[in-house]
């Protein structure tokens, strides 16, 4: 029997597109994250009563003395656990448009019971849904304030990089958060 080189040309052609074909098909896609069930509620620190003057004032005391350690100028704000203001300082030099930051970043902490750090590493990851959310802010420097197991207000710092606002946010924290 003998085989006409056309047909064995158009044969392999047919093979390779096959091959090629079944090379291209796609990965089977990863599992969705947010499908997975945690088995306890995430971010679930129950809000507790308003946090005074007199501990907003030693946690943004704390946190200016840390951003003057650095020569980092910023804008620091406390609000109670409902996301209202209860105590501001604005450093010399801090960088004006970063003051509605600042309150922004301590109300989404305490509203959403999470520190806005988290926010931001979601958004990220590519969790673009969360620029849905009203009041919500994906930038580092938002720190619940919890106190005996109960959040009584959040700390937030703007004017500087994310980094940096979060360092100044931690050291007013920790005179709450022990």
């Amino acid at each position: 029997m003998k085989i006409c080189p056309l047909t064995v040309v158009v044969l392999a052609t047919g093979l390779l597109m096959a091959g090629a074909a079944h090379a291209q098909q796609p990965a089977a896609p990863a599992p969705n994250p947010l499908d997975a069930v945690p088995e306890k509620m995430p971010f679930n620190t129950p809000y507790g009563a308003p946090i005074s003057l007199e501990k907003a004032q030693a946690a943004i005391h704390a946190a200016v003395a840390e951003a003057n350690k650095r020569g980092w100028p910023l804008n620091v704000a406390v609000v109670d656990s409902g996301g209202s203001l209860v105590s501001f300082a604005r450093m010399d030099g801090a960088q004006l448009a970063s003051i509605a930051v600042a309150q922004h970043k301590a109300r989404a902490a305490a509203k959403f019971r999470r520190p806005t750090k988290v926010f931001e590493e979601a958004m990220q990851k590519g969790f673009n849904y969360l620029e849905t959310i009203d009041g919500l802010i994906a930038s580092r420097g938002g720190i619940p304030l919890i106190e005996d197991g109960k959040l009584i207000g959040a700390i937030g710092c703007s004017g500087g990089t994310g980094s940096q606002d979060e360092v100044v946010c931690t050291a007013g924290a920790a005179t709450i958060n022990k």
